[in-house]
């Protein structure tokens, strides 16, 4: 399993996948705001989205896990 987490505090503005979802490398799976700047959380690696972590308007803290990949 692999996760993927948050570069850095701010706020989840849109989640970009769903549980099932086969995803790759360099997808966008997050959409996060911090410093006024928007920021794509892309995937480093191809798998199935297992889980979602976060929801759209929450705030996240640097390194918080956002999506769990198979």
């Amino acid at each position: 399993m692999a996760e993927i987490k948050a570069p850095m505090g701010g706020k989840v503005i849109k989640i970009s996948v769903s549980v099932g979802d086969s995803i790759g490398e360099d997808d966008e799976v997050a959409v996060l705001e911090a410093m006024k700047m928007e920021m794509p959380i892309l995937s480093e690696e191809d798998g199935t989205v297992a889980e979602i972590k976060v929801e759209a308007g929450q705030t996240v803290e640097a390194e918080q896990v956002l999506v769990v990949l198979n």
